[in-house]
């Protein structure tokens, strides 16, 4: 094994299983907790507390019968902190057949006996891919620093934007949904160092969150992945802690639950003064008794408290959007079609009625509303696509002609540093290869991208242009660039008046996009709306002497 690795091996017991007889979620993290922090103190040569643990993404369910696998390991240290990297595998013992369950992140930071601080050593990176892990370490911690700051600002803008449907009046009154709990630690709760072990209050967190989660779906649900927790002090035997869930807002198929933890001695119980240790928000998923995925209820937000839960679900789900690409890092993997010209009609046809398949999906949510821009993002289980929609003082068919040519695509996309046609392939239909800057000190990307542009039949209808990758030979890769995909994109311009139209720019990301994008969804970058009211200026500067 590894330095600064630990590893534990667990057999799933009717013990450890809900009563759908699957493993609990709460068993689970006590499970992650302890192999982390002993992955941690592997490392450190002294005791280890949890800071917080975050980004938790639970991909399969275990059941009892079955074996976990659970890998934590150091992959950066941070003078008094570290990161530990957590890799949990399922098994089943009667095929062998292994499945990953979730992949989490924790900070621990160590606690020398005196309480004096200590330098912690740096890690020793042995392969390339512990290399990869501990740059990325440092751009996660600097997302979670960052994270308080993003906040306040999302919810500095939402609050005049807030949501048009939290205003209607349908919807669940969040009260509803409200828990109080409360537990005494006993010595079987405390760890090694005498204080409450973290594990076993996420567990209690878990249930009272599944159970606020329950009171609104009316099914089954089930824990889909971790915002954060967050420890802002400790506990020992003998305290009380009392657990407030309640739902802070929904999303189509998922619904965020916050959980507030305070501790009393017997005298702060007596007094009523409790101390604020813990606090996460989870988000749930459910099914029925059929198996079938449950869409939940809309809330509506009555007091000024209601409102701040919902708007902040609101700030942190598009966080997560952003800290998705920094967290997974996921490698690109090949998927355009080789360009043939004896089956180009159907990649045209394919290209043009993906694009159309994406649009009229459901479950696109708002992420943000600023003057003539909308964000929305859909969020599936392999993909996350973003639909900008732009309100623009253009004729429609103005705004097709200009965005249909993509050698004007550097004109107004900061994204792009040159677009050029390499291959005519139709009258609207053309092959060009762009070249892009830089993102986050990486090569610069290019991509070969096959663009089919469609007027419809009545002039009142929407307007369409077709975005996807292929492989031309003829374009071969360069050095100096690194060869990244579009797996879906395009336009949609739809008139509004003889004189205005409003454009919409879609596009289903791939890992190679994900980077110009991440910082916008998390909000820690506005370059989306930047492009896009470059767009509107370009459009409607270029629209007067426009001739198509």
């Amino acid at each position: 094994m590894e330095p600064g690795e630990a590893l534990m091996t667990q057999a799933i017991q009717p013990a450890h299983a809900n009563a759908r007889g699957e493993l609990s979620a709460g068993q689970l993290l006590k499970w992650v907790d302890a192999t982390a922090c002993l992955a941690a103190e592997k490392h450190a040569g002294l005791s280890c507390v949890t800071a917080s643990v975050d980004d938790i993404q639970f991909e399969e369910t275990a059941r009892v019968g079955q074996v976990i696998t659970i890998r934590a390991k150091v992959t950066r240290a941070f003078k008094t902190s570290m990161e530990i990297s957590i890799k949990v595998m399922v098994q089943d013992t009667l095929t062998g057949t292994e499945k990953l369950v979730s992949i989490a992140f924790s900070t621990f930071v160590a606690k020398p006996a005196g309480g004096e601080k200590i330098e912690l050593k740096p890690v020793q990176l042995l392969t390339e891919q512990d290399r990869i892990e501990h740059d990325l370490a440092s751009e996660r911690r600097k997302v979670r620093l960052q994270h308080e700051d993003t906040y306040q600002r999302l919810m500095e803008e939402s609050s005049p934007f807030a949501d048009p449907l939290c205003n209607k009046e349908e919807g669940t009154v969040t009260s509803a949904t409200a828990v109080q709990s409360i537990e005494l630690v006993l010595p079987p709760h405390a760890n090694h160092h005498g204080n409450t072990f973290g594990g076993q209050i996420m567990a209690w967190m878990e249930t009272a969150a599944t159970i606020a989660a329950s009171r609104l779906c009316r099914g089954h649900p089930f824990l889909k992945s971790v915002d954060m927790f967050k420890f802002r002090g400790a506990s020992t035997v003998g305290d009380r802690l009392v657990f407030r869930a309640i739902v802070n807002n929904t999303f189509q198929t998922c619904v965020e639950v916050g959980v507030r933890v305070e501790a009393f001695t017997c005298q702060e119980w007596a007094a009523g003064q409790g101390r604020h240790i813990n606090s996460a928000f989870l988000i749930y998923n459910a099914v029925d008794d059929q198996e079938e995925p449950v869409t939940f209820p809309r809330v509506k937000p009555i007091s000024k408290d209601d409102f701040r839960r919902y708007w902040g679900a609101m700030a942190r789900k598009r966080i997560r959007l952003g800290r998705r690409y920094v967290i997974s890092h996921r490698q690109e993997v090949p998927t355009s079609t080789p360009w043939d010209e004896s089956q180009q009609a159907s990649l045209i046809d394919d290209n043009v009625e993906a694009l159309r398949q994406l649009a009229a999906k459901t479950g696109w949510e708002v992420t943000s509303a600023l003057g003539k821009i909308k964000i929305y993002t859909l969020e599936e289980r392999e993909f996350l696509s973003v639909w900008v929609e732009k309100r623009v003082r253009c004729p429609a068919h103005l705004a097709y002609c200009l965005l249909s040519d993509f050698t004007n695509r550097p004109l107004w996309d900061p994204h792009y540093t040159s677009c050029t046609s390499v291959d005519q392939v139709s009258e609207d239909d053309q092959i060009y290869h762009v070249t892009c800057c830089q993102v986050n000190g990486d090569k610069p990307k290019d991509f070969v991208v096959l663009v089919s542009r469609r007027r419809p039949a009545q002039e009142r209808d929407t307007y369409l242009v077709a975005v996807k990758s292929v492989v031309l030979p003829a374009v071969p890769p360069s050095p100096g660039y690194t060869r990244s995909e579009v797996a879906l994109a395009g336009f949609l311009i739809q008139p509004t008046d003889h004189s205005s139209c409003t454009v919409s720019y879609l596009n289903q990301m791939s890992a190679g996009v994900l980077p110009y994008f991440a910082g916008d969804l998390g909000g820690w970058s506005k370059s989306i709306e930047e492009a896009a009211s470059s767009c509107i200026r370009f459009i409607e500067n270029a629209a007067d002497g426009a001739v198509c």
